[in-house]
């Protein structure tokens, strides 16, 4: 799969949601030909175990394939690496990726002050936290302190 494939598949689906899918409704928009990893879902090789619920009406599964497990092999194939499941011995290891975080801040929002202010105020009206623990019996038992939660 080349670098273009994702650019390739956005010229041939166009707009933010190209290829929609519901688990209820089936497809809703499918436009374009499937990238290389969509081909197996496509063609009925991937199919999903679906299990009926007891006394629940009949209806077939609206999709051919599971959409979670289609997304995964779209992180695999344009990504290098999965959310779940097992991963290909060469994966990118997505624990090991360093991603840079820019606070976003409101310039109208209130200062530091006027928060922390507004918080001390709440939970004044608030009162004191309280604090439950389950007995032996599976009843509640009212604890006056947060903490250490030593067993009854």
């Amino acid at each position: 799969m080349g670098s273009d494939a994702p650019s390739r598949r956005a010229a041939q689906r166009p707009g933010p949601a190209p290829l929609r899918l519901s688990p209820d409704s089936g497809i809703v928009e499918n436009i374009g030909e499937p990238l290389p990893f969509e081909v197996r879902y496509w063609a009925g090789e991937r199919r999903a175990e679906v299990i009926p619920w007891p006394d629940g009406d009949d209806e077939p599964y609206a999709l051919p394939f599971h959409p979670l497990e289609m997304g995964e092999d779209a992180l695999r194939a344009l990504c290098g690496f999965i959310v779940e499941g097992r991963p290909d011995p060469g994966a990118v290891d997505a624990d090991t990726i360093r991603l840079h975080g820019f606070p976003v801040r409101d310039p109208d929002a209130p200062g530091p002050a006027a928060k922390e202010a507004a918080l001390r105020a709440a939970a004044a009206v608030m009162g004191p936290p309280r604090t439950y623990v389950l007995g032996p019996d599976g009843a509640l038992i009212k604890r006056d302190a947060l903490w250490p939660m030593a067993p009854p």
